[in-house]
């Protein structure tokens, strides 16, 4: 999405880029299930990745950064970033962050945007994905965000994306081109679960759930995004559920 950074820049009135791409990729990693396709599609295109995890006081944080280290063990990344953003969580206003609101069943016919929303997260992600891009001389960002069948964040939409394209093309040093990959954000789940599928992606060591750590709740907007996409697609998802309910189809 977006085009070439080097467009960008032609936009942006800043001139021609005077460096080279590297092939050199950092890999937004929560350690879900979209994250973990959008990986299995950076090394597939990129020569060297690199994997970013930022955690932001989510309830199942830990778990979350166990799924990322083992994600990184499979595809054998060496160069990985763990940040805490621990504001986001001081800031509230999401189920993810905030103990006082619950997190909610899941009800994927509900319009609007959903408690689990965290406000303007993925900018937050973004950003420090950029300075981390610029550091190490990276040409790519790879982000794993979904808009046209997933919980509806702002954050995910396409427009979003190229927006901050520019942003990042302008608040980075003039020699710097920095690309923002999003492989998936117009696929439909189940498409992203069989494409995961065909790359060997390995869904065995991701966790989408919410509200536990232990085994997957089944219930929550997540496991029920991730439910429907595994049935959708035809294909076992490989982790267990304490809640693995049937209305969650297509």
């Amino acid at each position: 999405m977006g085009g070439h950074n080097e467009a960008a820049y032609e936009a942006s009135g800043l001139g021609e880029p005077e460096r080279a791409r590297s092939g050199l990729a950092v890999c937004l990693v929560s350690g879900g299930m979209d994250s973990c396709v959008t990986a299995a599609i950076a090394s597939e295109e990129s020569g060297q990745l690199a994997f970013l995890h930022i955690s932001y006081g989510q309830r199942t944080e830990a778990r979350e950064r166990q799924a990322f280290e083992e994600i990184a063990d499979h595809y054998s990344v060496k160069q990985r970033l763990i940040v805490s953003l621990e504001q986001l969580a001081k800031i509230g206003g999401s189920s993810l962050t905030d103990k006082d609101i619950a997190v909610a069943s899941a009800n994927l016919s509900a319009g609007g945007i959903p408690t689990s929303y965290v406000p303007f997260r993925n900018a937050h992600l973004l950003s420090i994905a950029t300075s981390w891009a610029e550091v190490i001389n990276a040409s790519y960002i790879y982000i794993g965000a979904v808009a046209e069948d997933s919980s509806g964040y702002p954050d995910c939409r396409p427009e979003f994306y190229e927006a901050f394209q520019r942003a990042m093309t302008l608040g980075t040093k003039p020699e710097t081109i920095i690309e923002i990959k999003t492989p998936i954000i117009a696929m439909k789940k189940s498409e992203i679960v069989k494409l995961g599928e065909e790359l060997g992606a390995p869904f065995e060591l991701t966790w989408s759930c919410y509200s536990q750590s232990d085994q997957a709740c089944g219930d929550c907007d997540s496991c029920a995004l991730r439910l429907r996409a595994f049935r959708g697609a035809g294909i076992t998802d490989p982790i267990p559920y304490l809640l693995d309910s049937k209305r969650f189809a297509y």
